[in-house]
C-alpha cells in the first residue's frame, strides 16, 4: 500500500484552532474522497458501500457515523461512533453529531475554483446547510497534510533524481547510437522504441510511474499530452525536433516524484524559430524560479498564481502567450500531480500557499499549431520542466536546468 501514514490528530486539532474552524467533517461514499482515505490513514481498497463521516473538532474527542451494514469501517480511527440504517436515522445522526459546530472545512471549493479537493457532493453541502453549518474550504488544511514532506521523503525524491537525470543521458546517447552509428549507416527507432527503453531502464533503477513516459518528434511536440503507442508511433529520424518528458519516484512507500522534460534537435542546430521558443520557455521557467526563490528568502507568503504570473509575462512579451495552454507548475507529493498548491493563474486561480517542505514542478511551455506564420515552418513545442524544494528560508530546483537544445 503506497500510503502508510497515521492520522496527525493533534496537529489537526491546532490547524483549526488556528484557522478559527469548528472542525473538518469527512464524509466518503465509494471511494469518493481519496484525500479523506490518506489524510485519515484508511485503507484505499476498503469496501465502501455506505457514506460515513467523520469529524475531526478543534476541541475534544473526534465523532463517527457509519451505517450498520459497515459498522466497523473507521473502527481503526479514534472517537465515539453513532450509527445509522435508515435515511431519516442518518439526517437525525448528523444533526446530533455536528450540533455544537458552525463552521466545518470538507473537501470543497467555491464554485469549484481548486477543483483538485472539491470531492464533496452538491446535496451533502445542501444538506449540512440546512442544519446551519458553513462549509468552507479545506485546501489550505489538505497542502498542509498532504503535500508537506518528510525528510525521509525528500530524500527519496532526491534518489529519483540521480537515477533519471542519468537516465535521460543515457537516452540521448541511445538515439544518437541508433541515428548516427560508427557504420554510416543509420537504424530505426520509433518514439515507441525509446518508451520502451526508458520502461526497462527505470524499472532496472527501481522506479515505478504512473502511464508514461512520453517522447515525441516535430508535430507530436506540440500536444503536451501526447503519449505514443505501438500503433500511433512516429520514427526517429535525423533532422527532427524531440522533447522527452519523464517522471518517476523509487518502488517504495510514501516516495516522491521526480519529473522533468527536456528538448534538442536531432543531426543538425536548431532553426532561429526553434531557438527563438526556446528561449522564451527557459526565461519563463526562470522567472517563476526567481519568483519562488525570492519569496522564501525573505519569508514572503506566496500564493500559486504568482509564479505562473511571472512565467507567462515573458511568454506574452515575447509574442507567443496564446500558445502557453498549461498552468506553469503543479504540485509533486506520493502522487505525480498532488495536492498542495499548484503554479497557476490560468487554468485555475490558485490562491494556496506554496508551503515550505513542499515539491513542485515549473514546466512553462510554447506549442505552436501547424498554420503558426502560415505554416511556413514545421510544427513544434517546447516545455522546460525543473522540480522545486522547498524549506523556511529557503526554495531550490533539484535537478539541473537546461539551459540550451540538446544537440543528438
Amino acid at each position: 500500500m503506497p500510503y502508510s501514514f497515521p492520522m496527525q490528530l493533534e496537529a489537526i486539532q491546532t490547524a483549526l484552532r488556528e484557522a478559527s474552524l469548528d472542525g473538518w467533517l469527512f464524509y466518503d461514499h465509494h471511494h469518493r474522497d481519496p484525500i479523506a482515505s490518506r489524510i485519515l490513514g484508511l485503507d484505499p481498497h476498503a469496501h465502501v458501500t455506505r457514506r460515513w463521516y467523520y469529524l475531526i473538532p478543534a476541541n475534544g474527542e473526534p465523532r463517527k457515523l457509519v451505517h450498520r451494514i459497515e459498522a466497523g469501517r473507521l473502527d481503526t480511527l479514534p472517537g465515539t461512533k453513532g450509527q445509522y440504517s435508515s435515511w431519516q436515522e442518518l439526517a437525525k445522526g448528523l444533526d446530533t453529531m455536528l450540533a455544537d459546530t458552525r463552521r466545518l472545512a470538507m473537501q470543497y471549493s467555491p464554485r469549484n475554483a481548486i477543483m483538485y479537493v472539491s470531492m464533496v457532493d452538491a446535496g451533502t453541502v445542501e444538506f449540512l446547510r440546512s442544519l446551519g453549518k458553513e462549509i468552507v474550504s479545506s485546501a489550505d488544511l489538505v497542502s498542509h497534510f498532504e503535500a508537506v514532506l518528510t525528510a525521509d521523503q525528500i530524500a527519496s525524491h532526491s534518489a529519483a533524481e540521480r537515477a533519471i537525470d542519468a537516465i535521460l543521458a543515457q537516452a540521448f546517447r541511445e538515439i544518437g547510437r541508433v541515428l548516427h552509428p560508427a557504420s554510416g549507416n543509420p537504424g530505426r527507432i520509433t518514439e515507441f522504441d525509446m518508451v520502451q527503453w526508458f520502461s526497462e531502464a527505470m524499472r532496472r533503477e527501481g522506479l515505478t510511474w504512473e502511464n508514461g513516459p512520453n517522447v515525441s518528434v516535430g508535430p507530436n511536440s506540440a500536444d503536451s499530452h501526447y503519449e505514443p503507442t505501438a500503433a500511433n508511433s512516429k520514427p526517429i529520424r535525423n533532422g527532427d525536433f524531440l522533447l522527452i518528458d519523464i517522471w518517476g519516484r523509487k518502488d517504495v512507500p510514501n516516495s516522491i516524484h521526480y519529473d522533468i522534460t527536456w528538448t534538442g534537435v536531432i543531426g543538425r542546430e536548431p532553426t532561429a524559430l526553434e531557438q527563438q521558443v526556446f528561449t522564451a520557455v527557459r526565461d519563463a521557467r526562470d522567472a517563476a524560479i526567481s519568483v519562488v526563490e525570492q519569496a522564501f528568502s525573505t519569508n514572503r507568503p506566496l500564493h500559486g498564481y504568482e509564479p505562473d504570473d511571472a512565467a507567462r509575462e515573458v511568454i506574452h512579451r515575447a509574442g507567443f502567450g496564446e500558445y502557453f495552454t498549461h498552468r506553469t507548475g503543479h504540485n509533486i507529493a506520493i502522487e505525480l500531480h498532488g495536492s498542495g498548491a499548484h503554479l497557476d493563474n490560468f487554468e485555475t486561480h490558485d490562491e494556496r500557499l506554496i508551503l515550505p517542505n513542499t515539491c513542485f514542478s515549473v514546466e512553462p511551455g510554447i506549442y505552436l499549431p501547424p498554420d503558426f506564420q502560415f505554416g511556413l515552418h514545421p510544427q513544434f513545442g517546447v516545455r522546460s520542466e525543473v522540480n522545486m524544494l522547498t524549506s523556511p528560508g529557503k526554495a531550490w530546483v533539484t535537478g539541473p536546468r537546461q539551459q540550451e537544445l540538446v544537440r543528438i
